[in-house]
């Protein structure tokens, strides 16, 4: 079964704008830990972004400032909310969750990915 479903990707110009989403299933009952990644081609997967059970937030360093990672708890559901775009950013994004009361620092659950591709 499917557990998260991830949308939002799609083709901007420079400096544009895109929400993702991801929206965890009925099985999973909380999203304790979101983290955003995404690989580009020819690259290994990068970390993006963060956020943790008790609200504390970690960001990559070359996405800081542009980047907000949220979740909105009444619909299970995480963003990744993504300004100034730049062609570097085009990548596939993947979300990853935690749902238990316990970090070990592994994820549960990932998502399918979604393409973001950042025109010049």
């Amino acid at each position: 079964q499917v557990q998260l479903v991830e949308s939002g990707g799609d083709v901007v110009q420079a400096g544009g704008s895109l929400r993702l989403s991801c929206t965890a299933s009925k099985t999973i009952s909380a999203i304790n830990v979101l983290g955003w990644y995404r690989q580009a081609p020819g690259k290994q997967r990068e970390f993006v972004a963060t956020l943790m059970g008790g609200g504390s937030t970690n960001y990559a360093d070359d996405v800081k400032g542009r980047f907000t990672i949220s979740i909105d708890n009444a619909k299970n559901t995480g963003y990744l909310q993504m300004n100034s775009l730049k062609p570097e950013d085009t990548a596939v994004y993947y979300c990853a969750v935690h749902e238990g009361t316990a970090w070990y620092g592994a994820y549960d659950y990932w998502g399918q990915g979604t393409q973001v591709t950042v025109s010049s």
